[in-house]
């Protein structure tokens, strides 16, 4: 609402009475201390000009919600950045686009690989916050039944670490390859034989409701999570995932790869991976 506001031009306090309110009052909803219900966030809408009708059915979803979801029964027993990352997937009912490195993403994870994760992690943890966090995880993989897009490119590397053993590898590229199946995810990998060379390498990913204005990127650092919804950086992080994915290899899938013609893509190289780990054990 900010936003609309100052790009319409209307100073703090035009826009307040204009809906029976005081400047500071609207200050504290343009930072995210207080709600705004629909009928006053539409008649300011009206005043900023915004007649984008998903972009409005968005806000006014996002403003009916009181912030409580499945994640909440997790509080206290997760770090609050996985419970705010919880919350934009439930979101993210138009698109899901994820760019990971050395892991295979969360929501594509084994319970065992999980497990292995959180054993290796730089930080101890107890059995316990082990096993809230893989409750967690798992929990939030059932956001794939959704009708949202969901989009992975994967970097070659992270189908070849080695902190969890073989047998929990293969069956990761097992279950990874089942996934592959369903309608609305694409998985792709991004090959160490790319010579082209992007400003940016790290992980991130891109939660879309139905209003893609209204995304939010997570930006991977060590240790901890970078959230942005400002415009600038949804455009730079939408354009480098589209470039990934230009470079990345074909998906394909089991009818296509499998072809004597066929050319190397994504599911070949995950299932080439698995069948010489297979041949190992």
């Amino acid at each position: 609402m900010r936003r609309l506001r100052l790009r319409a031009d209307i100073a703090v306090q035009a826009a307040a009475a204009h809906v029976g309110m005081r400047g500071p009052q609207l200050n504290h909803i343009e930072a995210a201390r207080t709600g705004l219900d629909e009928t006053r966030m539409r008649a300011l809408a009206s005043l900023y000009a915004c007649t984008d009708e998903d972009y409005l059915a968005t806000l006014a979803s996002l403003g009916a919600s009181d912030g409580k979801g499945w994640w909440n029964k997790h509080r206290r027993r997760v770090p609050a950045f996985a419970l705010d990352l919880a919350e934009l997937e439930h979101w993210a009912t138009r698109a899901y686009l994820s760019y990971e490195t050395f892991f295979i993403p969360g929501l594509l994870q084994t319970e065992e690989y999980i497990r292995r994760t959180f054993q290796n992690s730089e930080a101890p943890l107890s059995d316990e916050q082990i096993d809230d966090a893989v409750s967690f995880r798992l929990e939030r993989q059932q956001i794939l039944n959704s009708l949202a897009e969901f989009r992975f490119v994967i970097h070659e590397a992270a189908l070849l670490m080695s902190f969890a053993d073989k047998h929990a590898m293969r069956r990761q590229l097992a279950h990874l390859l089942e996934v592959w199946e369903r309608p609305n995810v694409t998985i792709q990998v991004f090959p160490f034989s790319v010579k082209a060379t992007l400003p940016y390498s790290g992980p991130f990913l891109i939660t879309e409701p139905r209003s893609s204005a209204l995304s939010t990127v997570v930006i991977d650092h060590p240790g901890v999570s970078e959230f942005t919804d400002a415009p600038e950086a949804l455009e730079k992080y939408r354009s480098r995932f589209e470039a990934l994915s230009r470079l990345a290899l074909p998906a394909g899938d089991t009818r296509t790869s499998t072809r004597p013609d066929s050319v190397r893509d994504s599911w070949g190289v995950v299932q080439h991976i698995k069948h010489g780990l297979e041949l190992e054990t």
